[in-house]
């Protein structure tokens, strides 16, 4: 009767153990969904502040068109994107477009002048850093949630319930993670 009981008790902790392992993956793949929509949150809420931006510039640099055009069309890519891979691709596009429009509005004094271009820069920079962050708080639940995927035992209910790993999000140029565009005025 003892060996019994053993056997059982064996079964009952592993069974315990795996119901912890899974509801662990489960909270960290949730951790990580929501990390991902923060990032698109706040790079949606940069996107609308974009068309504001550019008709400020547009007003006092009307023929710079072809910068305009670049911006235009990086937002649209970067509004259109889709998962990690894509959406960091994009935000290359989108950042070079956007470095580009801030270097024409260097050239006119009266427009960095403006109440509203100051506004619209305060914003764009407040906005930057909480990218920043989103992204730094994505890619550390990812790389949780992959350590979990890839370490014993864990991956093998990994594996039984279908877990993935994430990719990271990251861009091109490593120092436009760690600082906001720069805008000089």
């Amino acid at each position: 009767m003892e060996p019994m009981w053993i056997i059982l008790i064996v079964i009952g902790l592993i069974l315990i153990m795996g119901v912890v392992l899974y509801n662990s993956l489960v909270t960290m793949r949730l951790r990580v969904e929501e990390a991902w929509s923060d990032i698109t949150v706040q790079l949606k809420r940069r996107y609308d502040l974009i068309p504001n931006l550019v008709n400020a510039v547009k007003g006092y640099a009307t023929h710079e068109r072809e910068v305009f055009e670049k911006v235009t069309e990086a937002r649209a890519n970067a509004l259109n994107a889709q998962g990690v891979k894509e959406t960091a691709q994009a935000e290359n596009q989108f950042e070079a477009a956007l470095k580009s429009l801030f270097a024409v509005s260097e050239n006119y004094p009266q427009l960095r002048a403006t109440e509203n271009f100051q506004q619209l820069q305060a914003e764009l920079t407040d906005t930057e850093d909480k990218i920043m962050a989103a992204r730094r708080f994505y890619n550390g639940s990812a790389r949780d949630l992959n350590i979990k995927v890839d370490s014993f035992p864990s991956n093998i209910i990994a594996g039984m319930f279908g877990f993935k790993r994430r990719e990271f999000f990251e861009v091109e140029d490593p120092a436009s993670v760690e600082r906001p565009v720069e805008v000089k005025f």
